[in-house]
């Protein structure tokens, strides 16, 4: 075989190896050649640093009143991604984003140089540069920078979802939030705005004199609510121990040892459903108050939730999902059964037991162990819960829906001093009177653990918050916040997937 034959064939199998290739490899494999080209340049592709002072928001907002093609002697130095990128010979346009918006750059290379423009016109969609310049609005009335130094920052060797649509399904959005956070800029506002959301929370607790503490995600008994947890294993002590489902527990030993208020804003898990309002890993508020009670809990609740929905959306008035939500308090307040007989027009204290199985019957809903208290709680939560659209404490609940909570005053043992808070058809906020009487406590716990057959979702009877109890433990009122349903209702999102930066995924074939 003599050599021009030879060359024939390692470019017909060149070209063979490229018609096999699908059209992202034959980008990346395109992008990893001018990797090396700029190497062999003496060009680091991924330096160390950039001078960064600037960014595109407060230049377009500071420049808005320049003229066509009026231009500045203001210098400016930002960085962002390559998200257009337009040649034409020896001078070209493209459009950057930052954490703040994009703005347009216009490169020529008679004023950054030879080598530097090779770099410009060679890059791709998706690079990070570094640019120096002046501002001007081009004649077309676009504010630009006139860029007098490039430098390439980190070499994009994947191509951006298609630039027209940007990454759409939903699933991908989820499981590649980088992506979803680069292509769609509406959704980088939506975690600003959680962030603006949970230190509005802590500045309206800070501002009451709570005090924010820590408490153990990993713990050798989970408590503090009806769930499933998640269990490992520690080698070390060689015993079984529990992600927390609740931060409860740990901020009432807190206040047995003589802190008043006290609160945490952390991470639950919980080995439960994933849906709609549900991710296996979220954030809680957990705040406890001494010598409060469930009455005072509830203007707290309406304080945190006004003062945040002014300073992230300036108003009490706002649309969730195409409903009108008006927060303006003071809220209403209804027992469960009123909520019930309001909605269904059902009279649960007239009801027998016969009664109230058929009706549980005929809406497909399981209650085990049978109790009345159990069938008011499923009543509603199937019935009347989805009506609830304005703000609402539902107060008055059965005693069988949890261990922790002080038995109503007056004489009404069957019902316990809890509320929870609804808006939008969602539940926002579960608060209690705190039961401290430690004997009481230690049988309502034996109580449940005999009456929950689901041996996961029941509390076990932890024995060491029992004798932290019998030290004294004074009356408060606890209150937990969903925080993530909080920033779903005020950035107007449907599922809590949309407000959770990573949410769990199944992982892909």
């Amino acid at each position: 075989m003599n050599f021009h034959s030879f060359r024939i064939i390692i470019f017909l199998k060149s070209l063979l190896r490229n018609y096999s290739m699908k059209p992202e490899d034959l980008m990346i494999e395109d992008r990893k050649k001018k990797l090396e080209a700029l190497r062999k340049l003496g060009i680091n592709p991924y330096p160390y640093s950039f001078e960064h002072k600037d960014n595109a928001a407060t230049i377009l907002k500071h420049f808005e009143h320049l003229k066509n093609h009026e231009e500045t002697n203001h210098e400016v130095s930002l960085a962002g991604r390559i998200m257009t990128h337009r040649v034409m010979g020896k001078a070209g346009f493209s459009h950057i984003q930052d954490q703040t918006g994009r703005i347009q750059i216009y490169v020529r290379e008679d004023v950054v140089g030879d080598k530097e423009y090779k770099i410009f016109s060679t890059s791709d969609l998706g690079d990070i540069i570094g640019v120096k310049g002046i501002v001007f609005r081009t004649k077309m009335g676009e504010i630009s920078i006139k860029v007098k130094k490039f430098e390439l920052l980190a070499k994009c060797l994947r191509p951006l979802p298609e630039k027209w649509h940007g990454l759409k399904d939903i699933e991908q959005r989820y499981r590649y939030r980088h992506l979803d956070l680069i292509s769609n800029p509406d959704v980088k506002e939506i975690f600003v705005k959680r962030s603006k959301i949970i230190t509005g929370v802590r500045n309206v607790l800070d501002n009451k004199g709570f005090l924010e503490v820590d408490t153990p995600c990993i713990q050798p008994t989970y408590g503090g609510a009806n769930a499933r947890p998640f269990e490992t294993h520690l080698h070390d002590l060689k015993m079984k121990v529990y992600m927390r489902i609740s931060d409860e527990l740990y901020l009432k030993r807190c206040v047995i040892g003589g802190f008043e208020k006290v609160y945490e804003i952390g991470r639950d898990f919980r080995n439960e459903s994933i849906d709609r309002t549900h991710n296996p890993e979220f954030t809680m508020m957990e705040c406890y108050w001494a010598y409060a009670d469930y009455h005072a809990v509830m203007e707290l609740t309406e304080e945190i939730f006004v003062t945040v929905a002014k300073e992230v959306l300036g108003t009490l008035r706002f649309e969730y999902q195409g409903k009108t939500i008006d927060l303006a308090t003071p809220w209403r307040r209804m027992t469960m059964k009123e909520a019930l007989h309001q909605y269904t027009k059902i009279e649960f204290d007239k009801l027998k037991d016969t009664e109230l199985k058929n009706l549980l019957r005929d809406h497909k809903l399981a209650v085990d162990p049978y109790t009345k208290g159990n069938a008011l709680a499923a009543l509603f939560d199937e019935l009347v819960e989805e009506h609830l659209v304005q703000p609402v404490f539902i107060t008055d609940y059965p005693r069988e829906t949890t261990p922790l909570c002080k038995p109503k005053r007056d004489g009404h043992d069957e019902l316990i001093e809890r509320f929870e808070l609804f808006i939008a058809g969602m539940e926002f906020a579960n608060a209690y009177s705190e039961l401290n009487d430690p004997v009481l406590q230690k049988k309502f716990l034996e109580l449940q653990k005999e009456e929950v057959k689901d041996k996961e979702t029941q509390h076990p009877v932890d024995m060491d918050f029992i004798r932290a109890m019998e030290y004294g433990m004074p009356p408060m009122g606890g209150l937990g916040i969903g925080i993530d349903r909080m920033i779903m209702l005020f950035t107007n999102s449907g599922s809590i997937r949309d407000v959770i930066l990573f949410p769990f995924m199944k992982q892909e074939e």
